[in-house]
């Protein structure tokens, strides 16, 4: 128990440090963006292409998206180093939009997500330090989880809601997806919505480097997904020219076509099937484990799992292996997709055995590539 108060009582800490005198509802989440803000200005958020590799750190983070063929990049990223001010925690997350306005809901749900989950997570904290009935010693691993699941639930809820709410983003027919983790010492917390995926790479007993997919692509046609589509009176097809793309259309009109099952946004189809609760698993991290890929599907539709963990882990230099994936997958676009607009292409590669790396303390900005 002496960790978990520890911890407890350094978040509440710094949550209170940054509260100052006011009090009030909205003081969790004030504090959170005041962390945000605080860890920018520190060179621990990154939220373009780049690397983020901190001095003491066992995290290397690589970051690169690069521009489709149909029109403004609607994929984006983040990577936050120390999050919520706690040396062993890093969060990052992948976005892919869609729609008209895919690309500031994309942007909008990255902005809100990371602070509104370290808000809950904080609330959650505190609501079961004070359950008498709670031992975490009793379950450690699963009462964390536990704890993460709720918050992330709660976070994924609270984040659809702003959103609809908000004028300034029309997200009736467009919307994104969200593929985020969360690393707490040697665990990692997945949370997915959509059809972005994250997989690790692992050394197996042989030697070799194998990949375990750690998330589900959440398409219309899954058993489970198709059977509370057409429960809520959607509808789950592919049409003549795409055989094999299933999509999620209204009762009784050729619309919105979503090729995904989740996503925060699209209130046009939300109440015939498409939910924003996000799958929430988590995984040991051991000395096996080297690193775990986060990319958008315009990786996945071209790439396969062992290709790319092959990909990440031949490229000698870190900091450039998400831009060697996308690369990767840009010429195996060209190559097997020959006469379809190739996809946004995005990837963070996380890497969880930095420190026999040299010690820097470095945030490396670069351009996206048009």
């Amino acid at each position: 128990m002496r960790h978990f108060s520890s911890m407890l009582n350094g978040l509440a800490s710094s949550f209170s440090i940054r509260r100052g005198k006011n009090s009030g509802n909205g003081d969790g989440r004030e504090a959170a963006e005041a962390m945000a803000k605080d860890a920018k200005k520190n060179d621990l958020i990154l939220r373009s292409s780049g690397f983020v590799n901190v001095d003491g750190s066992d995290n290397f983070a690589s970051v690169f998206s690069k521009r489709g063929r149909k029109g403004v990049n609607q994929d984006c990223a983040i990577v936050w180093e120390e999050f919520g001010s706690q040396a062993d925690m890093l969060f990052c997350g992948i976005f892919d939009g869609h729609g008209p306005w895919g690309h500031f809901v994309a942007k909008k749900v990255r902005e809100s997500m990371p602070s509104s989950l370290l808000c809950n997570w904080q609330e959650t904290l505190a609501q079961t330090s004070l359950d008498p009935d709670f031992d975490l010693e009793s379950d450690k691993k699963h009462q964390r989880f536990l704890i993460w699941k709720h918050s992330y639930v709660k976070t994924c809820a609270a984040v659809d809601q702003e959103l609809e709410q908000c004028r300034k983003i029309d997200s009736f027919y467009s919307g994104t997806t969200a593929l985020t983790i969360v690393r707490q010492g040697d665990l990692i917390y997945v949370a997915n919505i959509g059809d972005s995926r994250a997989v690790l790479a692992t050394t197996s007993e042989d030697g070799n480097l194998v990949h375990v997919q750690l998330t589900v692509d959440f398409k219309p046609n899954l058993p489970q997904e198709a059977e509370r589509i057409i429960q809520c009176k959607g509808r789950v097809f592919c049409l003549h020219d795409e055989p094999g793309v299933h999509r999620v259309w209204l009762p009784d009109e050729e619309s919105p076509g979503l090729a995904m099952s989740r996503a925060f946004g699209d209130y046009c189809i939300k109440d015939y099937g498409l939910i924003s609760v996000p799958e929430v698993t988590q995984r040991h991290i051991t000395s096996s484990d080297q690193f775990v890929v986060l990319a958008t599907d315009g990786v996945w539709d071209v790439i396969s799992n062992q290709e790319a963990i092959q990909i990440v882990s031949s490229t000698p230099d870190k900091a450039k292996a998400a831009k060697h994936l996308v690369q990767c997958a840009v010429h195996a676009w060209k190559k097997k997709r020959k006469n379809i607009a190739m996809d946004d292409i995005s990837a963070i590669c996380l890497f969880f055995h930095s420190s026999t790396l040299p010690p820097q303390h470095e945030v490396n900005l670069a351009t996206t590539s048009k």
